[in-house]
């Protein structure tokens, strides 16, 4: 018991100092962009010359980069790719089964019939594909393998926790220079498990979300300690950084963004909940933030004429 009393203690009192540097970044989907209705190369263009971002997460999604089996379709990720470089943007690649973006696993149609330990060569045939493509990107900083692989959400085919390890084993074979990160809930687990695997830990940061159990918001009731405390074990035990690579900054409602009413999703999301999310992030004491919600940003100011939320984000380049 009174260790127990001494942990929630440990995780839920005290405070942290911002720190001094921060890095902010943003996740970026085409797959999201064209869900929201926007030409993709358009929306890039303002992320990265009206946003001025300087830390960019692209999602890899396997089924829009092979469509046929071993046929693989790069222009869209080498433009992503390319017109970071010109700008020197940072740029983190999500790859794997699991990429961000509902519904979490991006299988191609050909591959679904397939069998487990036939999926998992293609998964494998696909990562050194795109490894070996892009390795030499010297704005390239970290490959992001998979996403959450240990949090059972979205519509998984199967459960096999062994296979990350197969995973990053074949993109370290073929990039033994960029740093290695697996991500985990920032709200629902201690990080130990990815720590074990990864360079870099990455976790979420959520404060409200839409439950599909009580059928209603639900508010997590950690302080911003809670972050900043897990992540001095990561540093203790594991000698590992902790970076936020899902910083929420756009609604979490009942239904997706492209089906959600302005009402709502402004219910969801208002301005003051995205500046209390900026500030929680600041108070847990972690560097490096990469923000969820780039997109639903751009798409509102574009189709509902609210630039409000892109303006409080901008702050932060500016």
């Amino acid at each position: 018991m009174g260790v127990i009393v001494c942990l929630i203690l440990f995780l839920f009192i005290g405070k942290k100092e911002p720190a001094g540097n921060i890095t902010w970044g943003v996740n970026f989907s085409s797959k999201q962009a064209k869900d929201l209705g926007f030409n993709v190369d358009e929306l890039y263009y303002l992320v990265l010359d009206d946003l001025k971002a300087s830390h960019i997460k692209i999602a890899v999604h396997w089924d829009m980069i092979e469509k046929e089996k071993d046929v693989f379709e790069m222009e869209e990720i080498d433009f992503l790719m390319n017109e970071a470089l010109l700008r020197d943007v940072q740029v983190i690649l999500a790859i794997g089964l699991k990429t961000p973006r509902w519904p979490e696993f991006h299988i191609p149609l050909w591959a679904k019939e397939l069998n487990k330990e036939r999926q998992q060569e293609e998964i494998l045939e696909m990562l050194a594909f795109i490894v070996e493509r892009y390795k030499d990107y010297p704005n390239l900083i970290a490959w992001q393998v998979e996403n959450e692989p240990f949090l059972r959400f979205g519509k998984a085919p199967w459960k096999d926790d062994s296979f990350i390890k197969k995973e990053i084993d074949v993109v370290k074979s073929i990039d033994n220079n960029k740093e290695i990160i697996v991500t985990d809930s920032g709200e629902m687990s201690f990080w130990f498990r990815v720590a074990q695997l990864s360079d870099v830990v990455g976790i979420t940061m959520y404060t409200k979300v839409w439950s599909e159990i009580i059928k209603n918001d639900f508010y997590y009731p950690y302080p911003s300690i809670f972050y900043g405390r897990k992540a001095d074990l990561i540093k203790l035990i594991f000698n590992k950084n902790v970076w936020c690579l899902e910083l929420q900054a756009e609604p979490w409602g009942e239904d997706l963004i492209q089906n959600s009413a302005f009402e709502s999703m402004m219910r969801d999301m208002s301005i003051e909940r995205l500046k209390h999310n900026i500030l929680y992030a600041k108070n847990t004491g972690l560097d490096t933030f990469y923000f969820w919600g780039v997109e639903w940003w751009y798409f509102m100011k574009e189709k509902y004429n609210e630039p409000v939320f892109l303006n409080e984000v901008k702050k932060l380049w500016n």
